[in-house]
């Protein structure tokens, strides 16, 4: 195994969805899993002892959900990213996994390829979403499942054009609570860059002027 590569740790309760994965994985030639665990408590021991610079974590399972796995995991192991890979296409499952602290969400039913180019997506510091779910996201109507009420009043004071002084002012906030709300909006949304923050938040207004 070189530096290079990107250590893995598959997490599902179904041996045979865990062996489909590794084979898929392991044919890319910079994967490698180093461990697999059946259990969200099995996912946090393992990853202790593997050191992985992934999780690969399925939602559903026995004696736990995958969700409060992620957000127990990320909160001992911060170095470790986590990509969601569910059945599930529901807006709010990819809300509480994004919230929990994940850095991505692939469908089971994605490509071979669609999730190698997840793994290096989140590897290289982005945030992934498979199309299906990206085409839901993309919709300003998506921050309603999306956002907290607090991050929805944010939105829309950025859709107005103020800057994070003047939110903090009308919002009664400091200024770093309101950067924190940024932050938090666009790892949600998956929201790279303010330009594209702000024309999202302007868009969006102008769905609740004319519904």
């Amino acid at each position: 195994m070189s530096q290079d590569d990107v250590k893995i740790l598959l997490v599902d309760d179904h041996p045979l969805v865990r062996d489909g994965l590794r084979a898929r994985l392991e044919a890319a030639p910079h994967l490698r899993v180093v461990g697999e665990a059946g259990s969200s408590q099995e996912a946090l021991e393992q990853a202790g002892r593997c050191q992985p610079d992934l999780v690969l974590m399925d939602v559903n399972m026995r004696g736990g959900s995958g969700i409060e796995a992620t957000a127990r995991l990320t909160a001992r192991y911060p170095g470790i990213a986590v990509l969601i890979l569910s059945m599930h296409d529901k807006p709010e499952y990819v809300s509480q996994a994004m919230q929990a602290g994940a850095r991505g969400y692939v469908l089971k039913d994605a490509p071979g390829k669609d999730i190698v180019l997840a793994i290096e997506t989140v590897m290289g510091g982005g945030i992934y979403y498979s199309a299906a779910l990206a085409r839901q996201l993309a919709s300003p109507h998506a921050a309603d499942n999306q956002l907290t009420s607090r991050e929805q009043e944010v939105l829309r004071h950025i859709a107005a054009g103020q800057s994070n002084k003047q939110i903090a002012r009308d919002l009664d906030l400091s200024v770093r609570t309101v950067e924190t709300h940024r932050l938090n909006i666009k790892r949600k949304l998956g929201i790279e860059g303010q330009a594209e923050l702000i024309r999202f938040a302007v868009q969006r207004a102008g769905f609740e002027e004319n519904p």
